[in-house]
C-alpha cells in the first residue's frame, strides 16, 4: 500500500507484493530473481539472515548488523551485486523530527532485539548522550553495547522492571517490543507518560496500551506507521535513484501520498492524540 502509493505519484508501473520467505530459503530465492526485479524489503528475522548474501551493506546496516533493504543491480558485464541497506535508522529519525522532535539527551528504549539496535542508533543521530535500555533478557542485550560504543553514546543496560524504572527521565521513549506486550503498568507509576515523547514501533492494534496510557497524561504518542511510512520512502529512493539520500521527483507529494495512504497527516499522527 504504501510503496504503490509512492509509485503512482511518480507515475511508475512497478509491483510491490508480499512473499512468504523463511532464512534458510532466502539464499536460493535471491539466486533466482530474474532482471525484472529491483529490490526487497525484508523483515525480521530476514533483515539478519540477508547480511551473508550481500555483495555490499551500507554503514547502518553494518553499524546495526542487519539490512532491511535490497537493492539488485547489473553491471555492464552482465554480473549481478545486491547491495543492502538500514532504512529503519532514517525512518525513526525523520517520524521523530517530522513530529517535532528533532533532540533527545537522554533516551529510553523498551525492548533488547534487532530494532533495538536501530532505534539506538537513531537515538545517537539525535543527539542521545545516554540511552538506557530496559529488556525482558538483558543478557540477550549485550549485543547493543558495541553499537552504542560504535554510535558515540553511553549506554545502560536494565532489566524492564518498576525497580529499573524507578527515578529514570528521559525526553523520548521508544518502544521496539512487539505488539502483544504491555509494559503500560510498569509505566503508570513513572512520569514519563507526562515527560516525554512515545515512538511505539508497533501499530497494531492503535492505540496500543503505551500510547494510550500517554494520551492519558497528554503526551505525544507515535505509531510505528510514521516510522514504517518514512523508511519506506528512503527505500523508494534507494529503488529508483540508487541512493539514499536522493530526494525523489516531487518527493514531498510522494510523502504525503504514503501517509494519506495509511491514515497519518504530515506530522506522522492520526486525527485525534494518538
Amino acid at each position: 500500500m504504501l510503496h504503490r502509493a509512492g509509485y503512482a505519484v511518480l507515475g511508475l508501473d512497478w509491483t510491490y507484493d508480499a512473499v512468504d520467505m523463511t532464512g534458510d530459503r532466502l539464499p536460493q530465492f535471491l539466486a533466482e530473481l530474474d532482471d525484472s526485479w529491483r529490490g526487497l524489503s525484508l523483515t525480521m528475522p530476514l533483515k539478519q539472515d540477508v547480511v551473508p548474501c550481500l555483495s555490499q551493506v551500507d554503514e547502518l546496516g553494518v553499524l546495526t548488523g542487519g539490512a532491511n533493504t535490497v537493492l539488485i543491480v547489473v553491471g555492464e558485464d552482465g554480473a549481478r551485486s545486491l547491495l543492502g541497506f538500514n532504512t529503519d535508522v532514517p525512518g525513526i529519525v525523520r517520524a521523530l523530527t517530522a513530529a517535532g522532535i528533532h533532540r533527545s539527551v537522554d533516551t529510553i528504549i523498551l525492548g533488547g532485539g534487532a530494532t533495538a539496535a536501530s532505534a539506538l542508533v537513531a537515538a545517537a543521530q539525535l543527539g542521545a548522550e545516554r540511552v538506557t535500555v530496559l529488556a525482558r533478557s538483558p543478557e540477550r542485550a549485550s549485543f547493543l553495547r558495541e553499537v552504542a560504543r560504535n554510535s558515540g553514546t553511553a549506554l545502560d543496560i536494565l532489566p524492564l522492571s518498576a525497580e529499573s524504572l524507578a527515578g529514570l527521565r528521559a525526553g523520548l521513549v521508544i518502544s521496539t517490543l512487539p505488539g502483544d506486550a504491555d509494559p503500560s503498568e510498569l509505566l503508570r507509576a513513572t512520569h514519563l507518560p507526562a515527560s516525554s515523547a512515545l515512538l511505539d514501533v508497533a501499530y497494531h492494534p492503535w492505540p496500543s496500551a503505551l500510547a494510550g496510557l500517554w494520551a492519558e497524561n497528554d503526551g505525544l504518542a507515535l505509531s510505528g506507521l510514521a516510522m514504517l511510512v518514512q523508511q519506506a520512502l528512503i527505500q523508494i529512493r534507494i529503488f529508483v535513484a540508487g541512493d539514499p539520500f536522493a530526494p525523489l521527483p516531487d518527493e514531498d507529494a510522494v510523502l504525503a501520498a504514503m501517509q494519506a495512504a495509511v491514515g497519518l497527516d504530515s506530522r506522522g499522527l492520526f486525527s485525534g492524540r494518538v
